[in-house]
C-alpha cells in the first residue's frame, strides 16, 4: 500500500469508521504514535477537511473495473475498512460501510445539485439512502424536488421514502412530493386501485421525469430490514424464496441474474415500474459484504448507471 493510500486508510477508519487511534493501528499494524502523527499530517495536507479525500489507488482501479463490468457511467468505491471479525462485529462493520458510503453518495447528490437548472430526484428507502441524508450539508437549491419511488411504511422512520424526501427538502431548501400508498397492498385489486388514483399517477409522473433516482439493495434473507420489521410477512417471504427471489429495490423483487421474479408481492407493491427505471440515472448505493448477491442480482438487472460501494463488498464484485 502506498503511503498516501495508508493516509486516507487512517484518516477514514479514525473519522469516519468511529474507531479509537489504538484500534486503527490494530487494524493496520501500525503503532498508536505513527497513527496519531498520520492523522495530523492528514489534517495539515487538507485530506481531512469536511469529509474525507478516499479516491485512493486501490479504490479508483476497483472502480475502473466495476464500470467495465457492469456497464456503469460511474462507480465510487470506499475505502475498504481492513477490520477482522475478530476486531468488530458483522453489524458494527456493516453500520460503518453505510455511514461511508452515505458521505460517498451526499457528494455525489451535492455535485448534481449543483446544477443551474432545475433539479427532480427520486428516492428509494433504506438505511443507507438515510445515512446519506445524515451526510449531506451545505447545500441549497430552491428548485430542487425530492420525490419518492415507492409507497411508504406506516409508521415515521429514518428509512422511511417521505420522511427521507421530507428531511431532503428541509436541508436544501427545495421541496418534496411522496407517494401517497401503502409500502405494500393487500391484494392486487387494491393495487389496481391504489394506482388509478389521480393523486398517485401525479406523483409517478414526477418520479418517472426525475434526472436521477437514488435506491438502495435489500436482500430477500430473514434478517434483512424487509423481513425482520414484519413489512412481509414469514408467508410471503417463503413465496418469494420459492420464486427465486435474492434482491430487492423500489419495492420489485429480483433473482440472481437481475430479472424480475414472477410474485403476487411485485404486483402489490406501488412503484415506478422496471421500465422506468431502465429509462433513468438510476445510482445504487450498497454497502457491507453481506449484500454481495443481492448487489450483483441487481447491476446484472442492466438498470444501474452509477454504484455507489464501500471498498469490501466492491472487491467481492470485481
Amino acid at each position: 500500500m502506498r503511503d498516501d493510500d495508508l493516509l486516507v486508510q487512517v484518516a477514514w477508519l479514525y473519522h469516519v469508521g468511529g474507531q479509537s487511534q489504538e484500534e486503527v493501528g490494530q487494524a493496520l499494524g501500525i503503532s498508536r504514535f505513527k497513527v496519531t502523527r498520520m492523522l495530523a499530517d492528514a489534517r495539515e495536507r487538507g485530506i481531512v477537511r469536511v469529509a474525507i479525500e478516499h479516491e485512493t489507488t486501490e479504490t479508483l482501479l476497483m472502480a475502473d473495473r466495476l464500470r467495465q463490468r457492469y456497464g456503469l457511467t460511474e462507480a465510487i468505491v470506499t475505502p475498504g475498512l481492513s477490520v477482522t471479525a475478530e476486531a468488530a462485529p458483522s453489524a458494527a462493520r456493516s453500520d460503518i460501510a453505510r455511514r461511508g458510503v452515505g458521505i460517498a453518495a451526499a457528494g455525489l447528490l451535492s455535485r448534481m445539485l449543483a446544477a443551474e437548472d432545475p433539479v427532480t430526484i427520486g428516492i428509494g428507502w433504506g438505511r443507507t439512502i438515510a445515512a446519506m441524508t445524515n451526510a449531506i450539508t451545505g447545500v441549497r437549491k430552491k428548485d430542487a424536488r425530492f420525490v419518492s419511488l415507492m409507497g411508504s411504511l406506516t409508521r415515521t422512520a429514518a428509512t422511511n421514502p417521505f420522511d427521507v424526501c421530507t428531511r431532503l427538502a428541509a436541508i436544501v431548501g427545495g421541496e418534496a412530493y411522496f407517494l401517497p400508498a401503502p409500502f405494500i397492498l393487500d391484494s392486487e385489486e387494491a393495487y389496481r386501485v391504489i394506482m388509478d388514483q389521480r393523486i398517485v399517477k401525479e406523483t409517478l409522473e414526477v418520479a418517472r421525469g426525475a434526472d436521477a433516482a437514488f435506491v438502495s439493495v435489500g436482500e430477500c434473507k430473514p434478517d434483512a430490514l424487509l423481513f425482520s420489521s414484519g413489512i412481509i410477512s414469514p408467508e410471503e417471504f417463503q413465496r418469494l424464496k420459492a420464486a427465486g427471489a435474492v434482491a430487492d429495490t423500489t419495492g420489485k423483487f429480483f433473482d440472481a441474474r437481475g430479472r424480475i421474479v414472477d410474485s403476487d408481492l411485485n404486483r402489490r407493491t406501488p412503484s415506478i415500474g422496471l421500465e422506468d427505471l431502465h429509462r433513468q440515472d438510476v445510482v445504487l448505493l450498497a454497502a457491507g459484504e453481506e449484500k454481495q448477491e443481492a448487489t450483483r442480482a441487481l447491476l446484472l438487472g442492466g438498470f444501474v448507471k452509477r454504484l455507489v460501494v464501500d471498498g469490501d463488498l466492491a472487491r467481492t464484485l470485481c
